[in-house]
């Protein structure tokens, strides 16, 4: 089964939220992905997390735009970390769905990540990150990935500029 379960509003959302699932498929991490709507299915929310925590998933990344109540609602149906991703929209190009998951009530917490394809692209690192906690393969693939950052760094710190 799946360590990570990535969860949208829309399908419309997956542009942004793909960029979880590579960072995931880059460290080794399962993953699945499905769509459940905190306003058109709010019947599925319980269920899915419930099915979630029976299944072993082990975070949720859950990437919403407008309202973006799904990260904050998820949240209240589980003991499962909640990543929550704001994607960005038309009309406010995200500042909305980041206000609205960031400013969580106490007590019902959920990791609120950048806007965007950034974010979710964090999400995927920061869950496997998670998931490394636990699986010393995964934990080796994320050392792996920040030291090659680091070289990548290194290799081009050297700027020529012509002034």
């Amino acid at each position: 089964m799946a360590s990570v379960l990535i969860l949208m509003g829309s399908q419309s959302d997956w542009p942004v939220m793909q960029n979880a699932a590579t960072m995931l498929n880059d460290l080794g991490v399962s993953w699945e992905a499905r769509v459940v709507s905190a306003h058109r299915t709010p019947d599925l929310l319980p269920t899915t997390m419930k099915e979630a925590e029976q299944n072993d998933v082990q975070v949720v990344i859950a990437g919403a735009g407008g309202a973006a109540h799904l990260p904050g609602m998820l949240a209240a149906f589980t003991h499962l970390p909640v990543l929550g991703v704001p994607v960005p929209s038309k009309q406010l190009k995200g500042l909305d769905s980041l206000l609205s998951i960031v400013q969580m009530p106490k007590g019902v917490a959920v990791g609120t990540m950048a806007i965007g394809e950034a974010g979710a692209a964090n999400a995927g690192l920061l869950a496997a990150q998670i998931v490394g906690t636990t699986n010393p393969d995964v934990q080796h693939n994320v050392q792996e990935f920040r030291a090659n950052q680091r070289e990548t760094v290194i290799a081009n710190s050297t700027l020529e500029l012509d002034l």
